[in-house]
């Protein structure tokens, strides 16, 4: 049975208009949605960005902090008609004059996971301008936070779904490498979420190992064994202590599928012998037509 998700009905935010922006304070968490907002085209400018984001219900915050140094910009209870989720845009300059904006951050999420996007070295005094659109067109509710602290995943886009090759073994092999540059964490979590699934769940939790000389191990490696085929996103997260930002450390897709019968592999086979006899009938057609095309424009000229 298929089942429909419908979000409520809301009206128009304020902050649709970045003359409305909302301004955050620190920690101060925001809920809000991205339902009948319009774009406002004189105060963007997508070649900043570049294909990062595709400006479709937009809205604007406004966040200034009291101290300089590191924040994260914290998206929670995401509700979405779709399973993308929500982008986001951090960047300076004055509000609706493009001209004067530098972009910090661009973020597609892709997923309605609980995300945080870090942001290094603010200043003082200095106001940022934050932008939250639906991703690809999605509609969503979300709750925003900008805070000393992370909470969730950190924003990482994953790799293109669309360049793994179907297997038909159902045992997934995950390996992965501790960098030295994070230290010792606490374990790995390794999430998994099929692709049309809104979020990803927890499958397991993997120690961080330790050497005869007592260094943490860099080479580490886990597997899974589907039960249903489908594609589904991997991702081994570090699990810190406390004052400490987790990090994705690996991701994959990786797509399962069923053998195919023996009644299924001719259907298949005369499905490409067809679609080859037809690229040839459409060559051999263009080769007529461009032959036919020459003859007249030589019989034109004189």
């Amino acid at each position: 049975m298929s089942t429909c998700f419908l979000l409520p009905v809301a009206a128009q935010v304020p902050n649709d208009n970045i003359e409305q922006r909302r301004v955050l304070r620190q920690n101060e968490a925001a809920t809000s949605a991205t339902t009948d907002c319009t774009v406002q085209w004189s105060c963007v400018d997508e070649t900043l960005t570049g294909k990062c984001i595709e400006y479709h219900n937009d809205q604007w915050f406004e966040f200034t902090p009291r101290t300089s140094g590191r924040y994260f910009v914290n998206i929670e209870g995401q509700k979405c008609r779709d399973t993308r989720g929500v982008q986001l845009v951090v960047l300076t300059g004055q509000p609706c004059e493009p001209a004067t904006y530098r972009v910090l951050s661009c973020t597609s999420l892709g997923s309605q996971d609980d995300v945080f996007v870090t942001l290094d070295s603010l200043r003082a005094g200095q106001p940022y301008l934050l932008n939250v659109d639906g991703y690809l067109k999605d509609f969503c509710q979300f709750t925003i936070t900008v805070s000393d602290k992370p909470r969730g995943l950190p924003a990482l886009t994953p790799p293109q779904v669309a360049s793994v090759a179907p297997s038909t073994s159902r045992v997934v092999s995950l390996r992965w490498t501790l960098p030295d540059s994070l230290g010792a964490p606490r374990e790995f979590r390794v999430l998994r979420r099929e692709a049309a699934e809104f979020r990803a769940a927890a499958v397991a939790a993997v120690p961080v190992q330790r050497t005869t000389y007592g260094a943490t191990s860099p080479e580490y490696t886990w597997t899974d064994t589907l039960t249903a085929p489908g594609r589904y996103l991997y991702q081994v997260v570090t699990e810190e202590v406390e004052g400490r930002a987790p990090a994705i450390v690996h991701q994959q897709w990786y797509a399962y599928s069923l053998p195919l019968l023996p009644s299924d592999k001719a259907r298949v086979q005369a499905a490409a012998e067809a679609a080859r006899r037809a690229t040839k009938t459409q060559q051999s057609w263009e080769r007529r037509s461009h032959r036919a095309r020459m003859k007249r424009l030589a019989g034109q000229r004189h």
